[in-house]
Formats: structure tokens, C-alpha cells, sequence
């Protein structure tokens, strides 16, 4: 027996050993194709399947397949109606005693869903509006008045009074059509500069310090200059932020009895004898049926209230006392009635259209002393009513009548 294997042995054994190798590269080839080709028909197979849904879904809606029947237990099909959909009232309609179906709400035009804040267009840039430093010119027109003009500027009324002494001397009542008034940029009041003149002593007459007049831009000075000898051009117009005085009064001044003289100089309807009568009780009443302001509420440029009414309205003596004016006002308040009471008061009654009483008349609490009108500076019927007291001054009507 030989030691070396036959041929044929050897011929079958490399044989299997090829087959072998074969089949270990086939298996390589398909487990890399597993790897590689995975993920990719996953994906295939997932879009199809999204698409296949929608599609049957489509095919669905159109054979009217949306609509399901609802069924009530055991699975019978009721063929009930849907109750339809109201509008929104904020909460869901519900059907049935065990909730069969439930309707969601619809909302109005306009209602819920549609609001919130929106977003105009803005096909410009808006700048804010810079502050007025400067004085302008006012024409008054008619219908005017002293209050509407301050408001309307934004201003008080005593700052267009202060502004235009020369025109309307403290008097609202002198405003008329095709005035020109000055309108400061503030609330204060204007100064026209005179020779001689000392910073100091002009912001010490309007309460103000000297630097509120010298650092307004408005005025255009010097900020470092001398305020006792200041280098500013007489019959300049200053303005003076914040200045203030004292009006000086255009309605009637306290007159009594026993010197009417003192009217002389409101108009022709003072009277001159001195005359006792009648005394007051000390309580008044409303000098007209309405007691409704109509025009001007009490204020410290206008002492007074006004009451609407009607032209020929009867106007009655708040409470009794003699008559110390009676006839024409020149201040602006057209035909008016002044009673001395007695008691320390004092009643006044403008704008009237008649008189019915006279000078040094007594006359009695709830009397017809006069009829309403609309004379002298006036833009229609209205009571302008005032009371005055010896000790209080003038005060405001309200507080005393009932």
C-alpha cells in the first residue's frame, strides 16, 4: 500500500472545496443586497402604502361613503334626520337622551375666529408730531367760544384770556367773529417787553423763575445773558410757561342797596337811588323752570352758570330783595337784573329778553322778574345766573340751590 493518496480522491475533494466557495460568495452577495436594499423598499413600500389611503379615502367621499349611520344598541340603523347645525352660542348641540350626536357650531361672519387684532397697511411712515414751541394766530369764527377754543388747543381758558388782554380784557363775553387771538404754545401767558424792563421783576409779576423765560426755545434768547439788564428788543412777545395773574373781573362787582352808584360803571342800567325793602329768607330757588346747564359751568373765568331754557322762559327772583340794576349791560351780558337780598347776598340774572321789574323795586322769592333771552354776547337763550356774599365773594350756584 502506497502512502500517497489516488487521483480520484483528490479530484473530489477539490470538487466540494470549489462548490463550497461558490456558495459562500452567493450568500455574501445576498446578505449585502440585504443591507443595501433594506431601507430603501421600507421607504417604497411606506409611500405606497400613504398613497393607497388617500386614495381609497378620495374614492370614498365621492360614493358618499363619509357619512356613516348612527346606530343605536343591538346595531340597528337610525334613519333619523340630523337636527341642523345652529349658530354658535358657545357650546355644542347635543341630540338624544344618551348623546346620539353632537354637531359642531358655526360661527357668523365676523364672529368668533375672525377677530383679534389685525395688521393695516401702512404704505407711509408716520413721525410723531413735535411739540408747538412757537405762537400762532386764531381767527375766531362764529359759534366760537372761549372754552371750545382752549379746548381745542388744548389749553385753559385762562390762558387764552392772558394771551389777548388787548382784545378781550379778562372777558369771555367780548369774544366775537373775526378776532384774531393769539394761541401760546402752553398753558401760561404772553408778555409784551417793555424799555427798561428787568427779567427778574417780570417772571417775579407772573410767578415764574427768569430761566422759564430764557430757556423757552419759543423765545429765542440768549441763555446767558444778564437777567437784570437783559439785551431784548421793546414790544418783543415773550411767552411765560407756567405765568399766571389775576383776572381782572368783567362781571358785576358787589352793589347793594344802599349804594347802587357803584354800577355806574357796568351801563346804563344802574340805579342811583338808595333804597330799603324787602329781606331775603337766606334760601334760594332755581331762576327758571329748567335746571340743566346749558353753555359755561362755574369756573374762575366764568362766575356763573348758564341754564337752558327757551327764549321767553320766565325767570324768577331766586329769593326776595330789592332791585339795585336794571337794564343794559356794556360788559357783554345784554339786558340783566341785579338783586341786593339783604342778608348779605346778592342774585344777578343776564341775557334776558324783558324786564318786568324797575330800579329800587321789592320783590318777592319765586316772583317773574324777567323773561330769558339771548342779548349781548350770547350764542342763544341761556340764564347766565351769578350769586355773590359779602364775606365769600362770588361762589358757585350749585352748592346753594336745591
Amino acid at each position: 500500500m502506497s502512502d500517497n493518496p489516488s487521483p480520484i480522491s483528490n479530484s473530489n475533494m477539490n470538487g466540494n472545496q470549489g462548490s463550497s466557495g461558490l456558495w459562500r460568495r452567493l450568500q455574501l452577495w445576498v446578505n449585502i443586497a440585504k443591507v443595501t436594499l433594506r431601507d430603501p423598499l421600507l421607504r417604497f413600500t411606506g409611500h405606497l402604502t400613504v398613497l393607497g389611503v388617500i386614495a381609497l379615502g378620495i374614492w370614498a367621499v365621492r360614493l358618499g361613503w363619509d357619512t356613516l349611520p348612527v346606530t343605536a344598541a343591538g346595531g340597528q340603523a337610525l334613519e333619523e334626520e340630523a337636527p341642523a347645525v345652529p349658530s354658535f352660542t358657545g357650546e355644542a348641540l347635543v341630540s338624544g337622551p344618551n348623546i346620539r350626536s353632537m354637531s359642531l357650531p358655526t360661527y357668523p361672519a365676523g364672529g368668533p375666529g375672525r377677530g383679534g387684532v389685525l395688521r393695516s397697511a401702512m404704505l407711509h411712515t408716520v413721525f410723531p408730531e413735535r411739540p408747538r414751541l412757537d405762537i400762532i394766530t386764531y381767527i375766531v369764527e362764529v359759534g366760537d367760544s372761549l372754552f371750545g377754543i382752549a379746548e381745542n388747543f388744548n389749553l385753559k381758558p385762562e390762558t387764552i384770556l392772558w394771551g389777548n388782554f388787548d382784545i378781550l380784557q379778562d372777558n369771555p363775553h367780548k369774544l366775537a367773529p373775526e378776532q384774531k387771538l393769539n394761541i401760546p404754545p402752553v398753558d401760561g401767558t404772553l408778555y409784551e417787553w417793555h424799555e427798561g424792563d428787568g427779567l427778574n421783576g417780570v417772571a417775579s409779576f407772573f410767578d415764574v423763575e427768569p430761566e422759564d423765560i430764557l430757556q423757552w426755545p419759543g423765545n429765542r434768547l440768549d441763555p446767558s445773558m444778564d437777567p437784570q439788564n437783559p439785551n431784548i428788543e421793546a414790544g418783543t412777545l415773550l411767552i411765560i410757561p407756567g405765568g399766571r395773574r389775576e383776572l381782572i373781573s368783567w362781571s358785576a362787582p358787589r352793589i347793594t342797596r344802599s349804594n347802587p352808584a357803584v354800577a355806574k360803571i357796568l351801563g346804563p342800567g344802574a340805579c342811583g337811588s338808595i333804597v330799603d325793602g324787602v329781606v331775603g329768607t337766606g334760601t334760594f330757588i332755581f331762576p327758571t323752570v329748567s335746571q340743566h346747564l346749558s353753555g359755561f359751568d362755574y369756573s374762575s373765568v366764568h362766575p356763573g352758570i348758564d341754564l337752558a331754557g327757551n327764549e321767553g322762559n320766565a325767570i324768577f327772583a331766586s329769593d326776595s330783595g330789592v332791585v339795585v340794576y336794571s337794564g343794559w349791560n356794556d360788559w357783554g351780558y345784554g339786558y340783566v337784573v341785579v338783586l341786593d337780598h339783604g342778608t348779605g347776598w346778592q342774585t344777578l340774572y343776564a341775557h334776558l329778553s324783558v324786564i318786568n321789574v324797575v330800579c329800587g323795586q321789592s320783590v318777592i322769592q319765586g316772583d317773574v322778574i324777567a323773561a330769558m333771552g339771548s342779548t349781548g354776547n350770547s350764542s342763544g337763550p341761556h340764564l347766565h345766573f351769578e350769586m355773590m356774599h359779602d364775606t365769600y365773594g362770588k361762589v358757585n350756584p350749585w352748592l346753594y340751590l336745591p
